[in-house]
């Protein structure tokens, strides 16, 4: 049996009078030794580099007070032959320690109440998306930002008006750059046994979405940059022939970056949305599936150490993380690869908001990982994290052969979390999303008891704060789903920790009608708006065949893609309707398209659009739009408001609405509405 490793340690707690003496105090090189919590994974140690008590210009959050800041590193190793970590890509293959485990670390940030009593006792892990945090975003409408500080940069302090302590870690290696306090992880490359380099053929795909850029980043480094040993092919849209581009219009740099040229003669009948792709070798891969255990190991030490090691031993009583888009992913893929099992066979997270991630899953836990890609109906066609399984509970594929769900390890080892997967309208465009709760074929689907499915109708990916078209043919999509996203997160905890029923799910079904094919328009619902294509463009999903590069679409394993019924102004009729849908003063969809000069008629990817409705009726009769216009729907500003204040006063009675913001809603309604 091993013996623990030894501590000689220095403590992190700081005296009281020490971190309230000055705002924005500065602590450095405080290191934590922590004492193995298991024998086959642990936190080695945490190194708080910088701590500011109070935070927040000390500003006070209500009843419970001032909050504080932690930012460090923590250590940690993972045996590689424990069944928990065997499932990492490569991890085998990872250099080890004289204990024959392989080290890891990991940026990590911690806020938290400066008086731990105040606080309601629950961790919120913020997963990271490329660094960044956009936790704080979702729900407390703060600045962007990834070094919370001044007074401002809570927001309106939602979060910790609740009293959470908030955690971020890093997960990603090598694919996040370092700098603007973003928060990262180094993790080893994997090598041969007899210590020489992995390589293997890699592709990337390029769309510059720009007519000025013509450098291109590799996704891993080049085992040479000569170009006799590679080649890089062109198409203008996602179903046309590639072309081979000469090596006389294009080059390496270096063996991270590639210049082509562009807007000379052979490329110029090639727009700003063309499709490049580079095929080459690629060498030294990180083994970044420990991402997944870092988060593990991390959190569950968190949670679960009583000793003065840890920065946060007062007391966890329960944990549930977030995740937007690309982190909702991870967490999909950390549930699914059953990671939310610690190593004492603890839960880790009692609840998950995955936000924004459809029926996609992520190339994390892959030689040659490719995080940040995704599947469009564009680019990336074939990304393989698109893929069976695509729903939580247990389904037999016909297509696949195959029998899985998302929930499947979690059930085996009884640390299944509770679940709100929530998605915006653009993610049964793009994403697939109907695939989450519906089979192969499209017949709807039970979701597991621990599951609920929220779609916020007619939104966008994440909503416009102004809207614009940039490259796409209508202007970005404004409805909000702040309001809706933070009345959830209180039901997740409610139902995490108290057991309390959350609302039932929201979302279109095939039984009522709600939920149908893209084609013919007819069937979807969408009118016919003066100068608004609608071409029924969906992400298609079909089996993939990995023997090739880029994988190909298995001939006739199509999946069935459906997508959200409109009403006559082209809303969503299912799901989480905001009052910008129950009193419209426009169109907004899930979808997009992209304009001239950018792959026109493709999709704009994670962008809707707003369709703002006429004025008046002659002007909306001038032009033949068949909507209603302002006036006619609302023939004074006070009617406006009124129906506002009722669909809030609608939305809080479901749960799906908080007090203070049904105020905030109402007030933007006087101060910013139709006739005012």
């Amino acid at each position: 049996m091993e013996l623990p490793i030894e501590s000689n340690t220095v403590t992190n707690r700081m005296s009281r009078e020490d971190t309230m003496t000055i705002r924005g105090a500065l602590w450095a090189l405080i290191a934590i030794m922590v004492l193995p919590c298991g024998l086959d994974a642990q936190v080695t140690r945490i190194e708080i580099i910088r701590a500011e008590s109070p935070t927040f210009e000390g500003r006070i959050f209500g009843d419970v007070g001032q909050y504080e800041k932690l930012v460090g590193v923590a250590f940690g190793e993972v045996a590689p032959t424990d069944r928990r970590n065997a499932l990492i890509t490569d991890v085998d293959l990872a250099p080890r320690n004289d204990r024959g485990r392989v080290e890891y670390e990991a940026d990590i940030y911690i806020l938290r109440p400066v008086d731990a009593a105040s606080g309601n006792g629950r961790l919120i892990y913020g997963v990271p998306n490329r660094g960044g945090k956009p936790a704080l975003r979702r729900f407390n409408n703060s600045p962007s930002t990834n070094d919370p500080t001044a007074a401002a940069d809570a927001g309106d302090g939602f979060l910790m008006r609740q009293g959470y302590t908030i955690v971020w870690s890093g997960w990603e290696s090598g694919s996040v750059t370092p700098g603007d306090d973003r928060l990262t992880a180094r993790f080893p490359v994997a090598t041969n046994p007899d210590g020489s380099s992995i390589t293997g053929p890699h592709v990337d795909e390029f769309v510059f979405n720009d007519l000025e850029t013509t450098t291109a980043t590799l996704n891993h480094t080049a085992a040479s940059t000569d170009q006799a040993l590679a080649r890089l092919r062109v198409r203008q849209a996602e179903a046309d022939p590639q072309t081979l581009v000469p090596v006389s219009e294009w080059s390496f740099l270096n063996e991270r970056q590639i210049n082509i040229n562009r807007f000379d003669a052979f490329l110029s009948d090639f727009d700003g949305g063309a499709i490049y792709e580079l095929f080459y070798t690629a060498k030294d891969p990180i083994v970044m599936g420990l991402g997944f255990a870092a988060t593990r190991d991390i959190v569950s030490f968190l949670r679960y150490d009583r000793s003065d090691a840890n920065p946060l031993s007062q007391g966890i009583s329960a944990a549930l993380a977030f995740g937007q888009s690309q982190s909702g992913r991870y967490l999909k893929d950390f549930l699914r690869l059953g990671f939310n099992e610690d190593l004492a066979g603890r839960i880790v997270f009692e609840g998950l908001n995955v936000h924004v991630a459809g029926a996609r899953g992520m190339i994390l836990n892959d030689r040659f990982a490719t995080p940040g890609w995704i599947s469009w109906q564009h680019q990336n066609h074939h990304a393989r994290n698109t893929q069976f399984p695509f729903t939580y509970g247990m389904l037999t594929d016909p297509i696949s052969g195959r029998t899985d769900g998302l929930l499947r390890r979690c059930l085996e080892t009884d640390t299944c979390p509770k679940v709100f997967h929530t998605d915006s309208a653009n993610e049964y465009w793009g994403a697939a999303a109907s695939l989450i709760h519906t089979d192969s074929y499209g017949n709807d689907l039970t979701l597991p008891d621990n599951v609920r499915f929220y779609l916020f109708s007619s939104t966008q990916h994440v909503p416009a704060t102004v809207p614009s078209t940039g490259i796409c043919q209508q202007l970005s999509n404004p409805n909000p789903y702040r309001p809706n996203l933070r009345a959830l997160l209180l039901a997740l905890d409610a139902w995490s920790s108290e057991g309390v029923e959350p609302p039932p799910s929201q979302h279109p079904r095939v039984s009522d009608g709600t939920l149908v094919s893209p084609l013919p328009r007819a069937e979807q619902g969408f009118p016919a708006i003066p100068e608004v294509a609608y071409d029924g463009l969906v992400n298609h999903v079909t089996l993939l065949d990995f023997r090739s590069l880029p994988a190909v679409h298995v001939p006739g394993t199509d999946y069935t893609v459906l997508v959200p019924r409109v009403d006559a102004d082209g809303n969503d009729i299912a799901g989480i309707r905001s009052t910008a849908l129950e009193v419209p003063v426009g169109t907004y969809t899930g979808w997009n398209l992209r304009r001239a000069g950018f792959a026109e008629g493709e999709h704009c990817g994670l962008t809707g659009s707003f369709i703002p409705f006429a004025a008046t009726e002659d002007e909306r009769r001038g032009s033949g739009d068949p909507r209603p216009a302002i006036a006619e729907r609302y023939p004074t500003h006070g009617d406006y408001v009124s129906q506002v204040a009722e669909a809030a006063r609608r939305l809080q009675d479901q749960r799906f609405m908080l007090q203070e913001d049904v105020n905030r809603i109402i007030e933007l309604a006087e101060r910013e509405g139709p006739g005012r």
